[in-house]
């Protein structure tokens, strides 16, 4: 369970745990909604709070243009994209960092459950103070 006065480093090592787990019992092969459901389980299991399929607005100068719609927000803090590709690319970064900024939020997970070894398909997306300059690199997995 999660502390609600942890760090907010705390949270995503949390999360890279479970999906560890989820991956090291379904591996690798599955399409992204069974990872999904799976991680969903396993959260619940941690008892990590999070919801799915959370709901976003996209404004415009004040105007509502769009609606979207995140993989999990974890604890209201931190963003969760899933995805079963070959390989992460900058085109599966892009919306994570869209996703930063409309819920105005810092930190986010991009997981790529089709790799043989799940480290390899974790990326941490860090949106700066500064919007032009956003950091994706690797986490510390630990677990």
């Amino acid at each position: 369970m999660i502390e609600p006065d942890k760090e907010i480093d705390d949270l995503p090592i949390a999360v890279i745990g479970a999906a560890i787990e989820v991956h090291r019992i379904l591996g690798p092969g599955y399409v992204e909604s069974v990872y999904e459901e799976a991680l969903a389980v396993e959260l619940s299991l941690r008892k990590i709070p999070f919801e799915r399929q959370k709901p976003i607005r996209v404004e415009y100068k004040g105007h509502l243009v769009s609606e979207g719609r995140l993989d999990l927000l974890v604890d209201n803090k931190l963003v969760v994209e899933l995805k079963t590709v070959e390989a992460l690319a900058p085109i599966h970064v892009a919306p994570v960092i869209s996703y930063l900024k409309a819920m105005r939020l810092p930190l986010g997970l991009l997981i790529n459950f089709n790799v043989p070894l799940l480290k390899r398909g974790l990326k941490r997306v860090v949106l700066s103070t500064n919007p032009s300059d956003v950091l994706a690199a690797q986490p510390r997995v630990q677990v």
